[in-house]
């Protein structure tokens, strides 16, 4: 695995897998909105629903055209993926 993929795969998996929605800008300024429904090297499957439609649809978008993954809320990470917070140390002054 690419060394700049061990950020992006875990982040984008716990995405799918908590269903969170997202917002993704791409690089022209569009911006999408859905759940990850799926991933891989080259691409992101984006499932929508449309209100006004009211169907569901699903977009395949190239990951070399997105600017900006933003999740609707936080993401839980596991701990072997993120190191430990850690709290700063107290001196004593």
């Amino acid at each position: 695995m690419a060394k700049g993929q061990s950020l992006q795969d875990p982040f984008l998996n716990a995405l799918r897998k908590e269903r969170i929605p997202v917002s993704i800008y791409l690089i022209n300024g569009i911006k999408l909105q859905g759940q990850i429904e799926s991933f891989d090297q080259f691409v992101i499957l984006l499932k929508s629903t449309s209100p006004s439609l009211k169907n569901t649809i699903c977009q395949v978008i190239y990951k070399h055209a997105v600017s900006t993954v933003v999740p609707s809320r936080a993401v839980s990470s596991s701990p072997h993926h993120a190191p430990p917070l850690q709290k700063p140390e107290d001196d004593g002054s």
